[in-house]
């Protein structure tokens, strides 16, 4: 062979030897598309959860990867528009290999994407939003509300009255005011709500205000004629500091005032301050946790390198944590789907489904991603798409906030039968039928 020719052939080779470790390098990322609101009515508290979830990946990456398997991110702004959500799910589903998974941030989106992700095979994680009866891994097979949903966060939330009433039996006769987005957000707090007030004798004063919930002033007009004797607020973004400033005008007491666990976080009090003091909110078991260890090495590998999403501040805030969180279970829904299905390869959607239902997250690998004290362990299944139910109330104490409540554990034996009933009504009218034990397997 002439010089000339065996050069060709070594160019060719090498050419094609980049290609190959160039494929190589694209096989090895693993898709994670970030449905994101930094623009419109939840801004203020969409993107420090976006921020959080983005640095966690980054951290991820920093740590070596998924046995190796890069993260790979794309946002797509939905402004917490069901249309635009359905939109950047289209564009994201195939891209970059195909999504593992989505998180759509919104209720309103998550009910349209459930009647699609079946059809695309990809897992939808909806951590304390969305339908709590997807809860029921036997009808919604496709569905994780993993950590927690509204029964949950609805059931702890009152726990937490009763207790500082003395017990529910305290309860029977009082009042108890809903403030709610006047959405199917707001309302799937509801059926919880009316459940424990037909079992304890509470009255419920139902208070729906309109998207996107800047104008209360008739609502808390309402609150202070009624005079409720405790307000459960189920809001987000803009909505969550108006209400808290219209209690303020109309002089509700910010201590029998209780949030879910969107609604109290500190881009809601932060410019209300001292006046909000005593408010307090349910938490999907974390709060604000700067002194954690994963917070410390996000802070160190990602941020130390200049390669932090959002502000530095902002790191270990509560919705921060709360992305962190969600990013996290994103991930080792990959992890544990690499066990049964090979270690250091990318997934699929179908196969990280698989991890999601075969999550086993003990305390010990929790405080090892860096979650001590953050976080309690999650254990799902086939019929279990939940895997825990804990949660925590903090208060905000004119400036940042406190925890005020120990471990609450929703009622199981009160919230079961709900999911139970509502995913089977959810079956008949799509004529889906209960998932087989052989496709528990699947």
């Amino acid at each position: 062979m002439k010089v000339r020719q065996l050069a060709l052939v070594v160019a060719l080779a090498s050419a094609g030897l980049g290609m190959a470790q160039q494929a190589l390098a694209q096989e090895k990322q693993q898709f994670f598309p970030v449905l994101t609101g930094r623009t419109g009515p939840v801004a203020p508290n969409a993107t420090p959860w976006a921020n959080g979830h983005n640095d966690y990946m980054k951290l991820v990456n920093a740590r070596g990867g998924i046995n190796g398997v890069m993260t790979l991110i794309e946002e797509c702004e939905t402004a917490y528009a069901t249309d635009k959500g359905v939109e950047c799910y289209e564009r994201l589903k195939g891209k970059h290999g195909g999504a593992t998974v989505f998180q759509p941030l919104s209720t309103g989106i998550t009910f349209a994407l459930t009647e699609k992700v079946p059809n695309d095979k990809i897992p939808m994680i909806t951590s304390g939003y969305g339908r709590s009866d997807t809860a029921d891994g036997g009808v919604f097979k496709w569905n994780f509300p993993l950590v927690g949903h509204y029964w949950v966060a609805g059931d702890t939330v009152l726990q937490h009255i009763a207790k500082k009433e003395g017990g529910w039996d305290k309860l029977k006769g009082k009042k108890i005011g809903v403030v709610y987005h006047d959405s199917p957000f707001g309302k799937e707090l509801l059926p919880i709500i009316q459940e424990r007030a037909k079992m304890h004798g509470f009255d419920i004063l139902n208070l729906p205000v309109p998207a996107p919930g800047v104008e209360q002033k008739a609502i808390w007009l309402q609150v202070r004629q009624q005079k409720p004797d405790f307000v459960i607020m189920q809001t987000w973004g803009v909505m969550t500091p108006t209400a808290i400033k219209e209690a303020v005008a109309t002089g509700y007491p910010r201590e029998k005032m209780f949030g879910t666990w969107w609604s109290g976080a500190e881009p809601d009090l932060k410019d209300v301050g001292a006046a909000a003091k005593g408010y307090s909110a349910v938490m999907m078991q974390h709060g604000a946790e700067p002194q954690s260890a994963v917070v410390k090495e996000i802070l160190d590998k990602v941020h130390a390198k200049g390669q932090g999403t959002g502000p530095k501040e902002e790191v270990g805030s509560v919705l921060y944590m709360r992305g962190v969180m969600g990013a996290m279970l994103a991930v080792e829904g990959v992890r544990a789907a690499q066990e049964r299905f090979g270690k250091g390869k990318v997934m699929t959607g179908e196969q990280a489904r698989w991890g999601y239902e075969n999550l086993n997250l003990t305390q010990a690998k929790l405080d090892g991603l860096g979650f001590k004290g953050v976080m309690r362990p999650i254990s799902t299944s086939c019929q279990d798409h939940l895997g825990a139910n804990w949660a925590r109330v903090h208060t905000w104490d004119g400036s940042k906030f406190t925890w005020a409540s120990d471990w609450l554990q929703a009622d199981d034996q009160i919230i079961r039968p709900l999911v139970k009933t509502s995913a089977e009504k959810y079956a008949g009218e799509k004529k889906l039928t209960r998932r087989a034990a052989v496709d528990c397997g699947s």
